[in-house]
């Protein structure tokens, strides 16, 4: 693999990451647009709401099983314009039946990208042999802003929802075609897995990959507290205008922008163990000052450290899991994937009934303490390679050299 070649294909997979980015903030941000459109009623938002993620984590575990037979890449080709176009059917129809469809389908495509793309950039970081993973998360953190100021746009000008979709899916559709040319795939063949008992490659083992998953499930379940509840706990608990309100989710969004764009610098001098123990740190002390801020301003403070902080453990966590199987990456990435969903399906309920049952101050020290998991199983993100810094870096033309293996 040419050094040309694999700076077009981390280049192509910044494009995908960015427009999943802009996708997906596209539709969380105008649930309640979709609501009010599809006379959705409070009882059944929920429903429709979990039915993404559960089939998004059906979408992970199928690509598991396709990569056996084609490549990622091209799950990904394949993936990201139907996500695209589940998005505008979401904007477009006009029953409950279509949007149940349309989001059903929205689902099913996320978790095989989500999947797929992460795959790429376990791939990749190893083939580089050095940390690359956290700014291909930057990207989706930029593409996360961009489309949410979209979707502000959209709400301001009372635009239609299949109006307010079409100019970002014009653009960023052809966008994703155009790079999906240059997509590089690692050296692991498609049926690697299948075959690792013969050739010698370590399969994927639940135990060996349970406490990486753990820390994913922890992870999510921190970042959907911050895009679920910051708004509701800056205004009912900090006293907070319905303005300001809104605020604390674009700082968080903006802080993971920052954190993920220096962050590889950060894996490469001191090494991923390292820069997750302070990240998770730096997120347990976010969630802290949150619940015991006396006021708005605070609060956001707490946003801002929560943002810093939590940005680097999902990366690091795909990448710790490709470092840990490295014959059979592309299966931990899809398996490992699953609990991204995991988090997310638990977050914001297991918030909500703590602080209907306690108080919300006292509902933010949760996902406080699951966060802190992540120090007991810091060791996991581990490996005889992992300083890439000046004096550890490994030598590229090495991981290149080894094929498959390096994967």
């Amino acid at each position: 693999m040419t050094d040309a070649r694999m700076r077009y294909g981390r280049g192509a997979l910044a494009v995908s990451f960015f427009v999943q980015g802009v996708a997906f903030a596209l539709l969380v941000t105008r649930i309640p647009a979709i609501q009010d459109r599809y006379g959705i009623s409070d009882g059944l938002l929920p429903v429709f709401l979990a039915a993404v993620p559960i089939l998004a984590g059906a979408g992970s575990v199928l690509t598991e099983h396709l990569v056996k037979r084609v490549r990622p890449s091209v799950v990904l080709r394949c993936s990201q314009p139907l996500v695209l176009l589940a998005l505008l059917g979401v904007g477009a129809g006009s029953r409950i039946s279509e949007v149940a469809l349309a989001l059903g389908l929205f689902g099913l495509a996320v978790g095989a990208l989500d999947a797929s793309m992460n795959m790429l950039g376990v791939s990749l970081q190893s083939a580089y042999g050095r940390s690359i993973m956290l700014g291909f998360h930057a990207a989706y953190s930029l593409g996360g802003i961009v489309g949410a100021s979209l979707a502000w746009v959209g709400a301001h000008w009372e635009l239609t929802l299949f109006l307010s979709y079409l100019p970002a899916v014009a653009v960023v559709l052809p966008a994703a075609l155009i790079a999906s040319r240059w997509y590089v795939d690692g050296g692991e063949s498609p049926n690697s897995v299948a075959v690792a008992g013969s050739s010698g490659k370590q399969p994927v083992v639940f135990k060996a990959l349970l406490p990486l998953c753990l820390v994913m499930t922890c992870a999510y379940i921190g970042d959907s507290t911050v895009s679920n509840w910051s708004a509701k706990y800056l205004q009912d608990v900090l006293g907070s205008s319905e303005q300001l309100a809104t605020v604390p989710y674009n700082i968080y969004m903006v802080t993971t922008l920052v954190g993920r764009a220096v962050g590889d610098r950060g894996v490469r001098r001191f090494g991923a163990v390292a820069v997750v123990r302070a990240g998770t740190v730096l997120a347990a002390l976010g969630f802290a000052v949150v619940a015991v801020a006396p006021g708005a301003w605070v609060g956001m403070l707490g946003f801002t450290f929560l943002g810093l902080g939590l940005c680097v453990v999902v990366p690091q966590t795909f990448a710790a899991a490709g470092r840990l199987f490295p014959g059979a990456s592309d299966t931990a990435v899809a398996r490992l994937n699953i609990f991204n969903y995991v988090g997310f399906l638990i977050g914001s309920p297991l918030v909500g009934a703590v602080g209907d049952a306690w108080d919300y101050r006292g509902a933010m020290l949760v996902p406080m303490a699951l966060v802190l998991v992540t120090l007991v199983y810091a060791r996991s993100f581990a490996s005889e390679g992992d300083r890439y810094g000046d004096v550890h870096e490994r030598p590229r033309t090495a991981d290149v050299g080894r094929g498959s293996n390096a994967l």
